[in-house]
């Protein structure tokens, strides 16, 4: 079980740190407002899923993934000289799709719920 909380720890770790080099170090213009929302880590440390959210929809949003893709190795070598870990893990970036999720949960939830049945005037008929 330990185990476990360590990879949670540097996933939290490598999130804040990957957020701080897009925010301050990462200089190019394609990227928009992007945020981590998360990042899982395997058990050896070696690979790393970051999640995150993209301001903008559509092509610009495929357009910031394809570019965070590209700066994987700048992103990696910075993260090499903040974090003390033996190994710096692949990072794959993905689309956080928790967020449609819930919205479609929600959708859902708002179809099946039964509406309130409106009250009856009974001032109209007297």
């Amino acid at each position: 079980m330990t185990g476990h909380k360590r990879t949670d720890r540097v996933g939290d770790q490598i999130r804040m740190e990957i957020a701080d080099i897009l925010m301050r170090r990462l200089k190019d213009p394609r990227v928009g407002f992007v945020t981590v929302t998360a990042v899982d880590v395997t058990a050896d440390l070696r690979q790393a899923w970051v999640y995150v959210t993209v301001l903008q929809q559509g092509p610009q949003e495929a357009e910031t993934l394809a570019v965070l893709a590209r700066a994987e190795g700048f992103i990696r070598s910075e993260l090499g000289r903040r974090l003390k870990l033996r190994y710096v893990p692949a990072l794959t970036f993905l689309k956080d799709t928790s967020l449609d999720r819930v919205k479609r949960v929600m959708t859902l939830l708002d179809q099946v719920r039964p509406q309130p049945a409106e009250p009856k005037d009974d001032s109209r008929e007297a």
